[in-house]
């Protein structure tokens, strides 16, 4: 490709800033975000029709879900790199035709094993999505203003994407079938595929993939991801889940020391090495901790406890969005005038104070003066954290690193989503015990809840500690 194409990235993305189709452009990118999100959640509440009609086993249902998370967050760094090397918007128009494939695949499943190679395709073709839509944001989007409220659809798509999922999935199992639940991709997909037009292409980064650099770091964090989900099913102790997690350890050193001695590296540790760049993506990692595992917790007390069906637990999730939504707006306009780190750790502090609210869950706690008010603080604060953090991950990396900065974003919120409902889910469980009834229950999510508290004020502190740049994002320093 001649170098009149690779421009600086200020110049393109202030041209295309400046034209109608940055509508157009932020509109594809927040429905891709969408559709991915969408899709950690929205085949859960089909799993029981799913069971009854293919007749799967209860040991394979969970995969339906985990084969897509695990995949999808194995394959980030990959799909970032590839698009880095080989043009973000070709492989993320490569990633929607294997999604689009997919979730063909997946609604006309014959049987549940069938079912779950489908769901691992379209993690596959999520990974490739995910990082380049991101990167993408950089070379469409002019810096200041117009970068910062693209940012704050997308992320405010990443959470609005859970609570539509649950309804979705309700709503399509309860009034069609539940093959709908994958159907539904296929036009979202080529509506997608169709806009991607309207983005502008990027620079491209130098080098080669090595494939045991990318074997080596998906395989770090498929282990990873399989550990903390076998961890959560199967418990700590559980020798599988410790052999998996010790191949994680032994495939990242193998990566990180493969990683110091290529030119052109797959991770390029210097993005590592910048202590708020680093700062950001662990706080990110937190954040998603949150934000699934406060999601999944309260699902579960509002059906299994409240008795709500799947409908309406759906419905009672909406202030979610809501609260996500609102803090998007909020912290965008906030970060033009402050540092990232003095909107983030407010936000932060006020979703702990949610989620404290949410440990004195009781049997019969009321939704509209209980649940629906911790829940809005819990996830307008999270916005309010994750929102700021995402700018400083982002902010002044090289254009020809921009796919694979926003993977590795991608994947610490992936991996904290597994982490989120893995970990939480074994401290409600340890707490129940082998009880049944109601009170027992609800004791346990409430516990958990305390728990998310206390990880939601470790990211706090995370942030007071590492994220230290002052620079406001009105004028951020441009990606070039």
């Amino acid at each position: 490709m001649t170098s009149s194409l690779h421009g600086s990235s200020t110049r393109i993305a202030a041209t295309s800033a400046a034209t109608p189709r940055a509508g157009l452009a932020l509109l594809v990118v927040a429905t891709a975000q969408l559709m991915l999100v969408l899709d950690d959640t929205i085949a859960n509440i089909a799993l029981p029709s799913i069971q009854g009609d293919l007749s799967v086993p209860t040991s394979l249902l969970p995969w339906i879900v985990s084969a897509y998370v695990l995949a999808f967050g194995a394959l980030l760094l990959f799909g970032g790199r590839l698009g880095d090397l080989y043009g973000r918007r070709r492989i993320l128009r490569v990633g929607l035709v294997l999604f689009i494939v997919a979730s063909l695949v997946g609604g006309l499943a014959p049987n549940g094993e069938f079912l779950v190679a489908a769901r691992g395709l379209q993690g596959v073709g999520a990974a490739l999505i995910a990082p380049n839509v991101l990167a993408l944001i950089a070379t469409n989007f002019a810096p200041g203003k117009a970068r910062n409220n693209a940012l704050g659809v997308y992320a405010a798509m990443s959470a609005v994407g859970m609570t539509v999922g649950i309804l979705l999935g309700g709503v399509l199992t309860g009034l069609l079938d539940w093959r709908w639940v994958f159907l539904i991709n296929i036009p979202i997909g080529l509506a997608v595929l169709a806009g991607t037009r309207t983005l502008i292409e990027g620079q491209r980064s130098t080098g080669r993939l090595h494939t045991l650099d990318a074997a080596t770091g998906a395989g770090a964090m498929l282990a990873l991801a399989y550990g903390v989900t076998r961890g959560g099913e199967h418990g700590w102790g559980d020798a599988a889940t410790l052999l998996t997690l010790l191949a994680a350890v032994v495939l990242g050193g193998l990566f990180a020391w493969l990683q110091t001695r290529r030119e052109h590296p797959m991770l390029p540790l210097g993005l590592l090495r910048d202590r708020n760049r680093a700062g950001a993506y662990a706080t990110v990692l937190f954040v998603g901790v949150g934000l699934m595992g406060t999601y999944f917790l309260l699902s579960l007390y509002m059906q299994q406890v409240l008795d709500y069906g799947p409908i309406r637990a759906g419905l009672a999730t909406l202030p979610a969005a809501v609260g996500i939504v609102l803090s998007a707006g909020v912290s965008t306009k906030l970060v033009e005038r402050f540092p990232v780190r003095a909107v983030s750790v407010p936000g932060l502090l006020i979703a702990a104070a949610g989620l404290v609210w949410f440990s004195t869950l009781s049997v019969d706690s009321d939704y509209a003066t209980h649940i629906l008010p911790a829940l809005f603080l819990a996830y307008f604060g999270l916005g309010m954290g994750f929102i700021p953090m995402t700018l400083a991950a982002v902010a002044g990396v090289p254009e020809n690193q921009s796919g694979v900065a926003s993977a590795i974003l991608n994947t610490a919120q992936q991996i904290g989503a597994a982490l989120g409902i893995a970990v939480l889910s074994t401290i409600a469980a340890v707490t129940t015990g082998n009880q049944t009834t109601t009170t027992a229950l609800t004791d346990g999510y409430a516990s958990a809840y305390l728990w998310a508290a206390g990880l939601v004020l470790v990211a706090a502190l995370i942030v007071v500690t590492a994220v230290t740049s002052k620079q406001r994002h009105h004028d951020a320093t441009p990606v070039a």
